[in-house]
């Protein structure tokens, strides 16, 4: 699970930085709904990482709060499962 939620985040961040290079030469862009997608499914820390480590959507609330309320979601899930094993 560690290995997957790492190569997700680090995915997930690569896929900021070339959305940001493309809204910068105005090319192709990456659609929201999918950089949402891959957030609830594990690469939330990542596309929170490119966030800011690219200044890129830092202004928009959905991105803003949204993404660590994901986060935040994501770790009580996770806590509530390793209170049952």
């Amino acid at each position: 699970m560690i290995i997957y939620l790492s190569l997700l985040s680090v995915f997930t961040m690569l896929l900021m930085g070339m959305d940001k290079h493309n809204a910068r030469n105005r090319k192709s862009r990456v659609p929201e709904k999918s950089l949402f997608l891959l957030a609830l499914i594990g690469g939330s820390v990542g596309l929170l990482a490119g966030m800011y480590v690219f200044r890129h959507k830092t202004r928009k609330s959905g991105f803003k709060y949204g993404i660590p309320s994901i986060i935040l979601i994501q770790i009580g899930i996770g806590l509530f499962i390793y209170s049952l094993l």
